[in-house]
């Protein structure tokens, strides 16, 4: 039965995608195509973006290593008190440290999948449309992972989505695949 906002319930489970990758990689278009495709079929969903997270959440934290963590942190926490709630969440954010990624991993076992978008700096930087890549190699943007600080790349990610080699398209249709074959989402009913 359809609530007053239209929302047909459904027998959902909480899980957290966890996409993870360089500025540029893919990470927030795979995430919208992702977002309007469970939307059209009804499904509740949450995406913590990185840079709407950083604007709200983490206002005032820089980009050191330890502003870093203290960011994924917290959407960590937040994903983890929406996903045990039932509420499929989708985090959007570089998370370039194995560590920190390994402890949300930890705070959510089995709702938690670690989507990898794959995509070398020279890539990235072809791509990068807010022109960050040439403002850290001038120096203006110090910290900036791939160029002035690491990105530690997952050992063991569910999922890998080379965005180098196939497209934004592509890698969410891998992701949806994943997630019906996992019953973490219902699959698509053909019209």
């Amino acid at each position: 039965m359809a609530g007053d906002n239209g929302y047909v319930p459904s027998n959902e489970n909480g899980f957290t995608l966890w996409f993870t990758g360089l500025s540029g990689a893919g990470k927030t278009t795979i995430s919208k195509l992702i977002e309007s495709e469970l939307t059209a079929r009804r499904h509740r969903l949450e995406i913590l973006d990185g840079d709407v997270v950083r604007e709200n959440l983490s206002k005032g934290l820089g980009f050191s290593k330890e502003d870093r963590d203290t960011n994924i942190r917290r959407i960590a926490f937040v994903a983890n008190l929406l996903s045990r709630n039932e509420v499929p969440v989708i985090t959007a954010a570089i998370s370039p440290y194995r560590e920190i990624r390994d402890e949300a991993r930890q705070m959510m076992g089995e709702r938690f999948v670690e989507a990898y978008v794959k995509a070398s700096v020279e890539v990235c930087e072809e791509r990068d449309v807010k022109g960050l890549y040439a403002k850290a190699r001038s120096g203006e943007i110090k910290e900036f992972t791939g160029v002035s600080d690491p990105y530690e790349p997952p050992e063991n990610p569910e999922l890998v989505l080379d965005t180098e080699h196939q497209s934004a398209e592509e890698s969410a249709l891998q992701i949806l695949g994943y997630l019906e074959e996992r019953e973490l989402i219902p699959a698509a009913v053909a019209a």
